[in-house]
């Protein structure tokens, strides 16, 4: 049908011009009213300033503290000098044959830590070139080990995260960010030990091939000013705050006080990170020559998780047209009715919207925003821990998340300077192949009752 064709032209362009480099946040609305234009009855300004624009607001409305708490704190410890002692201490630890296992458990460290994933990778970038130039590993699997450290396991599947993909389930299954611990931990120890195999051999298959490092960049021969760097034990403090804190929030201190439900999980978070920005800036104030110094960072940071979330409201605005197209109630259904199971129901809705959108968060909170109360609903007449939905949802997010539009994948090769071409089969592989793997064996695990 016409309408269908519409969705398949406005994705397909999507996908072709974020390959090319544009924008999201210029090509999204764009290619929204495209969409919109196949649909007859809609008027495609009533899409863009209805729609369109309510789907990005409202998902700025929702998750805007986290995004700017987020990417202050990363900013923080970036000025301190904790994630470089963290990258340094790990690095020296493993020795440069382990390179590439050094620059996925730094950026695993970061990530787990609450660290922006846009900041992580600016933060990791010139010390894994250091590593990998020393190691004569091909320059074009760093952005994949990168991805694989900060993008997949870390995100979507170890409890305790305090990424966004992992907090989006709370507010619709009334859970927090430890929900079914097992099925979490099984999925991440997966997606690492397979996502390392893999690289692994590519690069002892380049090794074999003679080839080295590949050309070197000028700005990756600046020297690290290793000046004003903490200990690792200390610098260890302010990323085991964030988890630790919401923690005793959202099990000891909100359930004593009767908050409800729904808002307990993203109040915890908040307020952890909060707290350790607050304790960070406390610790290294000397780091920082003046208050005007200590604001002038934070300032940064904050202007920073403008264009992440700005990214991201993008794309779920494309999304929330889409969902609104009378041909998406025809999607929708079909992947509804494709299994009467909460659990199935959720995870192939959230992995074929978040590659529909390109974004694991963006596809997620659609998704969500949707079905939520239904997927909820339906664990709960059929007696399934919505613990489970939880992880599900976000294990499933991080799939076919990491097609070429996406946001993440185009920021990452930008930073390194590669390009589609030379580095994103290895990215396919660790990002989307391998998570998938992981999703099934956590529905089998979840289907006999483990969580």
């Amino acid at each position: 049908m016409i309408e269908l064709l519409g969705i398949i032209l406005a994705l397909g362009l999507l996908i072709y011009l974020a390959y090319k480099g544009l924008s999201v946040i210029i090509i999204s609305p764009l290619l929204a009213l495209v969409a919109a234009m196949f649909s007859p009855g809609l008027h495609p300004m009533e899409v863009f300033t209805g729609t369109y624009m309510n789907g990005t607001v409202g998902f700025i409305l929702s998750f805007f503290p986290l995004f700017l708490l987020g990417a202050i704190f990363g900013k923080v410890i970036e000025a301190t000098g904790c994630s470089r002692a963290i990258g340094n201490f790990i690095t020296t630890k493993l020795g440069k044959e382990k390179a590439i296992l050094a620059v996925v458990l730094s950026c695993a460290v970061l990530t787990y830590g609450g660290v922006s994933l846009f900041v992580v990778v600016f933060a990791i970038y010139p010390i894994a070139a250091h590593l990998f130039r020393e190691a004569q590993i091909p320059k074009r699997l760093l952005p994949a080990a990168i991805a694989l450290g900060a993008f997949s396991f870390t995100m979507t599947a170890l409890p305790g995260s305090p990424q966004i993909q992992n907090a989006i389930p709370m507010p619709y299954f009334k859970t927090d960010l430890f929900a079914a611990p097992i099925l979490g931990i099984v999925a991440a120890i997966i997606m690492f030990g397979l996502g390392m195999l893999w690289l692994e051999k590519r690069a002892r298959k380049a090794k074999a091939a003679g080839e080295g490092y590949g050309e070197t960049d000028v700005d990756e021969q600046k020297t690290v000013n290793n000046t004003r760097i903490p200990s690792f034990s200390r610098a260890i403090i302010s990323i085991i705050l964030i988890p630790v804190i919401f923690l005793i929030l959202s099990r000891v201190i909100f359930p004593m006080l009767d908050t409800p439900q729904n808002v307990i999980g993203m109040w915890s978070l908040i307020i952890a990170l909060v707290i350790a920005i607050l304790t960070t800036t406390a610790l290294y104030a000397r780091t920082f020559k003046c208050w005007a110094d200590m604001i002038k960072t934070m300032d940064e940071g904050a202007a920073e998780s403008l264009l992440p979330i700005f990214n991201t409201a993008s794309v779920v605005g494309f999304g929330k047209v889409i969902a609104a197209l009378p041909v998406f109630a025809i999607i929708s259904n079909s992947l509804i009715d494709f299994s009467p199971n909460a659990i199935i129901a959720t995870a192939l809705s959230t992995t074929v919207l978040a590659g529909l959108t390109g974004s694991a968060s963006g596809g997620m909170a659609i998704v969500l925003g949707i079905f939520g109360d239904q997927f909820y609903n339906w664990a709960i007449r059929d007696g399934i821990n919505p613990e489970v939905l939880h992880r599900v949802a976000s294990i499933a997010s991080g799939g076919l998340d990491t097609l070429p539009h996406n946001g993440a994948i185009i920021t990452l090769l930008a930073i390194t300077r590669l390009t589609h071409k030379k580095s994103y089969f290895d990215i396919m592989v660790a990002n989307i192949f391998i998570p998938i793997i992981a999703l099934f064996v956590v529905l089998i695990l979840a289907h006999i009752g483990i969580v």
